[in-house]
């Protein structure tokens, strides 16, 4: 299908090229700008005065602007070229070169921890400049008990180019190199992407969604000992850094990263984990009822429904279905949502050699957000947009609280994608009067929560299987394949077949190779929507505002106190079930339509 004309983002709001002058400059201006920093304030913290200590901030502030900067570019001008060479070797060098700047600032977070509370609590009432910065330095606290000593931290931020980052452009460049043969369709053997591959698994052709299933099994396969010579590697890595810094449990971390006590992380996947047998279990048998059999093969978990009409949407008709949303929502939601098409900020084809999935890069308050998909023109696709524009229109709000505060804690920082991809949604089908269509985009929207919900704590147990597991010593890829399967077979349930070759699929998930433990937040993110959503169909004006004036605190405040303006409350056990109630409302009007 024609797709109609899809946006290429432009990156020379950052810099003009790799080879730009202003990139090279602001490069050099960093190291000049680190280094007198490092000079001023090394070993000098605890004797600096109120106004000297805020002052100091602010330079540090600036200081993070520019490297986020130049980070920014190198990361987005890789993630649209990855199988390059010399992209990549762009990119390694730029990443090292930072890497040496960045040691010489990481001593001034270290050192400030060492300031006894009472002190800095009597430095926060005396400025005023200071006391701005008072959430900054109340997160920055956090990891006092976790910290090593400056040169011990500066070692490992040094090593850390050749040891993690080395792993994960590994696995990056390995996964955008390969490509699949699909055998059984019009265009027998040819060669495919991963993207390009796993969109055949939402085709309404069974024969074609076997074909690419098969096809990315033997993939991965072929790719496995590698993937887990990475995995063993990296959780390894992990285990190491996590005792030194006294982590008792190797999701810990992430926790902390993500200002969420582990107690209630542990709340929300006991309380999806529990809710697996009325949820997935029931929806899939329901869809296997749908397609005449007892049970559905891996391959047919998110295939469109017997019959489903199926419609392309051109990306002009998503950005529209999508900035409409918004707009019925809040119009300077949307007007926000526009300049991300005005101005180049999206890059949208599912071209060869780019990276895959889709996000969100906020790259720093002094420039804008870019977002990245790969689009195919299905309903999915639509829901991608308004998840990723969210995501956006998020970091856009949030740049006010500037480099230090902008960014949002991961738990909350799906807050806007999830809430966007709802309006979307709602949208799409309030405006839907044909009951198979109604039913299809119904069936299709609990799928993609359950993608969030479920699937995401199944990932996030399946870490926590392995990780634990790891910590008594390397793990053969069998191993690992068999870890899979049986999370796998827990959260999906009886109604899906998994063949062997599935064993195999865990090698794609970027999230544990990138971000470990991320996964969480999707989950967390989608049920504390569920129940600001709720808020919002019973609430009276006011709640647009609320909401807006939550996105623009970024991580200036906590999740509780986030929360609190919509009368919702994470630690409370009934939090969880609120949201996965929404779920299991839209299982029951499927069997009822049914």
């Amino acid at each position: 299908m024609d797709l109609g004309t899809l946006p290429r983002w432009d990156l020379g709001d950052l810099y003009s090229g790799p080879q730009a002058v202003e990139l090279a400059s602001d490069l050099d201006r960093a190291e000049a700008a680190a280094e007198q920093f490092n000079g001023d304030f090394c070993g000098k913290i605890g004797a600096l005065s109120a106004s000297d200590l805020a002052r100091a901030i602010q330079r540090y502030e600036a200081d993070e602007d520019l490297l986020g900067r130049i980070a920014s570019y190198a990361q987005l001008y890789h993630a649209a070229n990855v199988s390059d060479r010399e992209v990549g070797r762009f990119y390694q060098t730029t990443m090292e070169r930072l890497s040496a700047i960045t040691s010489k600032l990481i001593f001034f977070t270290l050192q400030l921890n060492l300031i006894e509370d009472g002190a800095l609590q009597a430095a926060l009432a005396a400025d005023p400049g200071l006391k701005h910065y008072a959430p900054w330095l109340r997160d920055v606290r956090v990891s006092r008990p976790h910290q090593l000593s400056d040169e011990q931290e500066r070692l490992l931020h040094e090593k850390q180019v050749t040891g993690r980052a080395a792993w994960v452009r590994l696995f990056d460049e390995t996964m955008a190199d390969m490509r699949f043969s699909v055998v059984g369709e019009e265009r027998d053997g040819e060669e495919r992407s991963l993207e390009q591959t796993l969109h055949l698994l939402q085709e309404p052709d069974g024969a074609q969604r076997k074909a690419a299933a098969k096809a990315l099994g033997v993939g991965f396969g072929e790719k496995k000992g590698l993937f887990a010579l990475i995995t063993n590697t990296l959780a390894k890595d992990k285990e190491i850094e996590d005792r030194w810094r006294h982590f008792a449990r190797p999701d810990s971390a992430r926790h902390l990263s993500n200002l969420v006590e582990d107690e209630v992380v542990d709340a929300l996947t006991d309380a999806v984990t529990a809710a697996y047998p009325r949820l997935s279990h029931r929806y899939y048998a329901l869809k296997a009822e749908w397609f005449g059999v007892e049970v559905l093969d891996y391959w047919d978990r998110n295939a469109p429904l017997p019959n489903e009409d199926q419609r392309d949407f051109t990306f002009q008709v998503a950005q529209d279905q999508v900035l409409a949303a918004y707009g019925a929502f809040s119009p300077e939601l949307a007007k926000i949502g526009q300049r991300f098409f005005d101005n180049a900020w999206i890059d949208a084809p599912a071209s060869p050699g780019k990276s895959s999935g889709a996000f969100a890069h906020p790259t720093v308050p002094s420039a804008h957000p870019y977002l990245l998909l790969n689009y195919q023109g299905r309903v999915r696709d639509v829901m991608t947009l308004a998840h990723e524009l969210g995501h956006g229109v998020h970091q856009v709000l949030a740049a006010g609280q500037g480099t230090l505060m902008a960014d949002t804690p991961l738990t909350l920082a799906e807050t806007a994608s999830v809430f966007g991809e709802q309006l979307t949604f709602r949208a799409l089908l309030d405006g839907e009067a044909d009951p198979q269509r109604r039913k299809a985009m119904l069936a299709g929207k609990t799928e993609d929560m359950l993608n969030t919900v479920v699937r995401q704590i199944a990932f996030y147990d399946f870490e926590r299987r392995l990780h634990d597991e790891r910590r008594e010593g390397e793990i053969s890829v069998e191993r690992i394949g068999e870890i899979w399967m049986a999370v796998q077979r827990e959260s999906l349930g009886p109604a899906i077949r998994l063949h062997d070759e599935y064993a195999n699929y865990w090698c794609y998930i970027p999230h544990f190779i990138h971000s470990p433990f991320y996964v969480y937040a999707y989950a967390f993110g989608d049920c504390l929507v569920n129940s600001l959503y709720a808020v919002y169909q019973n609430a009276s004006d006011g709640f647009a505002e609320k909401y807006l004036a939550m996105l623009r605190a970024g991580g200036s405040l906590r999740h509780g106190e986030l929360l609190t303006p919509f009368g919702l409350d994470a630690a409370d056990p009934g939090f969880w079930q609120q949201g996965l109630g929404v779920i299991e409302r839209f299982v029951d009007e499927l069997e009822e339509l049914s």
